[in-house]
C-alpha cells in the first residue's frame, strides 16, 4: 500500500491487535449489553426486528473499523487520535440504543453516519495521495455512506413505519456496498486485490469480537443471576447458562477459528471476498446467536420452573440453532463443504421448540445445552476416528491441497 499511516508490514512477520483496538472494542462490548437489553424489553416480532436492525447498525460500524485498521498504523498519533473519535461517537451510539426506535433516533442515527462518513473523510482526503488506488477506493465508499447516510437522518426525522421503511432503504445500500465493490457510474471496475488484507490481523480481530459477544453472555448470565435468590433451580439455571457459553466458545475456537483463518492465508486471488462474505457476512449471523442466547439464559434464570411464552421459547432455543447455523454458513463460504453435525444441531434446536408449550424453561435449557455437547462430542468422535484411520486433519488437508 502506498497511502499514508500505512502499516509497517516486515516479511513473513504476522501482524496482532494492538492495545488501542482492545480498548476501541470496549464500547461495543456495552453496545452489546445494550442489544440484548433491548431485546429483552421488548420481546416481540417487532422487538425483534428493531434489536436485529441495531444489531446489523453496531456490527457495520465496528466492521468497516476493522478493514481500515488492518492496514493503518496504529503507531500513528493521526491514526490513534481518529480511532478515539470513532470510539466516542461508537459510544453516543451504543448510549442511544435504547431509545433508537424512540426519542434517541437521531442521536443513534446520527453518530452511525459520523462514524462513517467522517472515518472515510479522513481516507479519502487525509490518509491518501491525489490519484491515488487508495483514495480511489476511500473515495467510492465515501459516496456510498453519504447516500446511506441522507436515508439514515432523513428516517430519525420521520417516525412510525416511514422510519422503519427508510432506515431499511439506508441499511439495504450499507450492505450491498461492498457485494457491488463500490460501482459507481462511468468508474472502472475495483479489483479486489485494491483491498490488502492482513490475515493474521484480520481474523484475530473478528475473533475477538466473538469474545465480546460470548463475554457479554457471561456478564448477562452473572448480573440476573447476583439480583437473585440463589435456591436450586436458580443454581442449576445459572449453570446450565454458563455452559452453553462454554459450548459455544468451544464450538467456534477449537476447529472454525485456527481452519477458517489458515483457508483465508492460503486464499490468493479470492482473498478479499472470502474475507467479505465469510467474516463481514457471515459472523454477524453468529453474534445474533450469542446475543439471542444471552437473552434466553436471562430468561430462564429469572424463571427456571415455568413454561414460557412463545417468544421466550423463540429466544431460548432460537439462539442455539441461529448460531449453528452461522457455523454451517461460514464453513460452506471458507471450505466449500457442510458440516452436516452443525446443521443437524441447528435443527434439533428448533425441533425442541415444539416442547416449549409443556417443559419447564430448566428442561428446556439443558435440552438445548444437550444439543451442544452432542454436536461438540460427534466432531471429537469424527475426529478420533480419522486419526485411527490414519487421515489427514482437516487442517492438514488444507496444507496438501495448497501444495
Amino acid at each position: 500500500m502506498t497511502g499514508r499511516f500505512q502499516r509497517r508490514r516486515g516479511d513473513g512477520e504476522d501482524q496482532r491487535a494492538t492495545t488501542l483496538e482492545l480498548f476501541y472494542d470496549l464500547v461495543f462490548v456495552f453496545a452489546i449489553t445494550q442489544i440484548s437489553h433491548l431485546l429483552l424489553d421488548h420481546l416481540t416480532w417487532q422487538g425483534a426486528g428493531e434489536a436485529a436492525l441495531v444489531l446489523l447498525v453496531v456490527w457495520w460500524a465496528w466492521n468497516y473499523t476493522t478493514w481500515v485498521t488492518n492496514e493503518l498504523d496504529p503507531d500513528s498519533v493521526v491514526v490513534r487520535g481518529l480511532l478515539i473519535a470513532v470510539m466516542l461517537a461508537s459510544l453516543l451510539m451504543a448510549v442511544a440504543i435504547p431509545g433508537a426506535f424512540g426519542d434517541r433516533a437521531l442521536l443513534f442515527a446520527g453518530s452511525y453516519v459520523a462514524i462513517q462518513v467522517g472515518r472515510h473523510l479522513f481516507l479519502t482526503f487525509v490518509a491518501s495521495g491525489r490519484g491515488s488506488p487508495e483514495r480511489e477506493r476511500a473515495g467510492r465508499i465515501l459516496v456510498w455512506f453519504v447516500a446511506s447516510g441522507i436515508f439514515w437522518l432523513a428516517g430519525a426525522a420521520a417516525e412510525g413505519d416511514l422510519r422503519w421503511l427508510l432506515w431499511l432503504i439506508a441499511l439495504a445500500i450499507d450492505y450491498v456496498a461492498p457485494l457491488c465493490i463500490y460501482w459507481l457510474p462511468g468508474r472502472r471496475h475495483l479489483p479486489g486485490s485494491t483491498w490488502d488484507v492482513e490475515t493474521a490481523h484480520f481474523a484475530e480481530r473478528f475473533q475477538l469480537f466473538m469474545i465480546i459477544a460470548l463475554g457479554e453472555s457471561i456478564v448477562v448470565t452473572g448480573a440476573t443471576t447476583s439480583q437473585l435468590d440463589l435456591d436450586v433451580a436458580t443454581v442449576t439455571a445459572f449453570g446450565i447458562a454458563f455452559l452453553e457459553t462454554a459450548a459455544m466458545w468451544w464450538l467456534y475456537f477449537t476447529y472454525v477459528a485456527a481452519i477458517a483463518e489458515r483457508r483465508l492465508a492460503l486464499a490468493s486471488e479470492n482473498r478479499t471476498s472470502l474475507a467479505r462474505d465469510g467474516y463481514t457476512y457471515l459472523h454477524v449471523v453468529m453474534v445474533a446467536g450469542i446475543v439471542l442466547a444471552a437473552v434466553g439464559d436471562e430468561i430462564v434464570i429469572a424463571n427456571p420452573g415455568d413454561t414460557l411464552s412463545g417468544p421466550e421459547v423463540a429466544a431460548v432455543v432460537g439462539g442455539a440453532a441461529i448460531y449453528l447455523l452461522g457455523h454451517t454458513l461460514f464453513r460452506l463460504r471458507m471450505a466449500r463443504s457442510l458440516s452436516w453435525k452443525r446443521l443437524g444441531g441447528a435443527l434439533a434446536c428448533v425441533a425442541l421448540g415444539f416442547l416449549g408449550p409443556v417443559a419447564p424453561a430448566i428442561v428446556l435449557a439443558a435440552l438445548v445445552l444437550g444439543v451442544l455437547v452432542a454436536v461438540i462430542a460427534a466432531e471429537y468422535t469424527a475426529a478420533f476416528r480419522r486419526r485411527r484411520r490414519g487421515e489427514p486433519t482437516p487442517m492438514q488437508r488444507l496444507d496438501v491441497t495448497s501444495v
